[in-house]
């Protein structure tokens, strides 16, 4: 039995693993932090602080805004020796080097995109893009996602940005819209585009454009299920490991696929 601690019980993806929590034997969500603090089928606090309970894993899924939230649960993570599954995007940097710093203490299991189609997406794209670079096609990416999404572009957008930039050996810009820019596309540019409307949950698209063709890599989420999965999987895989820093491709190298 894997016994979770959930930050961000009662938001949009907390919710969504609640749910899929419940079909799963084996793991239980001990406890939720949430400002809305509304008891579940499980205690909800407002804040970390205002309980003493151990776990086996915390999983986050704040907002990137709550910075004082996500340092008091690192800060709580580390105290206890629990795991950690930081799914939160758009955090900034102060909050970043403190996730940094608690991974030399405890293991973190960190990602901007938790869903294993994606991650797979850009295990394919180490691969495939210096022979795309070297064919002289550009690349563009494109992402869509529901209208309530705040930050833009998504951290999907710039995992798979900053995985081919990797790639190309960190020669790439990477551009944000082109909005008012009237020069020529640069060669060494990853342009980035986003979309907010309605209910899509997310569609990410890597466009490698050549001369007279052009090859798309696309991933569409057909609901939050997909990440869901994607993280409760990943507190099963951090449970028990060793202090480092863990990403989705720790977890798909273990799958031996």
């Amino acid at each position: 039995m894997i016994k979770i601690i959930l930050f961000g019980c009662t938001g949009r993806m907390g919710t969504t693993i609640v749910n899929l929590s419940r079909q799963e034997p084996n793991i239980e969500i001990a406890i939720g932090i949430d400002p809305v603090a509304i008891n579940l089928d499980f205690p909800v606090y407002s804040t970390i602080t205002r309980c003493n309970t151990s776990a086996d894993v915390i999983i986050d899924y704040m907002p990137g805004s709550a910075v004082n939230e996500t340092l008091a649960m690192l800060e709580y993570g580390v105290s206890k020796k629990i795991p950690m599954v930081i799914c939160s995007t758009g955090l900034p940097d102060e909050v970043q080097e403190a996730i940094n710093e608690a991974s030399q203490k405890v293991a973190i299991f960190q990602s901007p995109n938790m869903s294993l189609g994606i991650n797979l997406m850009t295990n394919m794209l180490q691969r495939m893009s210096k022979v795309f670079y070297n064919s002289n096609f550009d690349i563009e990416i494109v992402e869509s996602h529901h209208k309530h999404k705040v930050d833009s572009p998504s951290g999907t957008a710039f995992l798979l940005a900053n995985t081919i930039n990797n790639t190309l050996d960190n020669k790439m810009e990477i551009v944000k819209g082109r909005d008012e820019n009237s020069s020529v596309r640069n060669r060494n540019e990853i342009g980035v585009h986003s979309i907010r409307g309605g209910s899509i949950i997310g569609e990410h698209k890597v466009i490698f454009a050549g001369q007279d063709e052009a090859v798309e890599f696309k991933h569409i989420a057909q609901s939050r299920d997909a990440f869901a999965i994607g993280t409760l999987k990943a507190a099963t895989y951090i449970k028990g490991k060793p202090p480092k820093l863990y990403d989705m491709q720790d977890l798909i190298n273990s799958l031996n696929l």
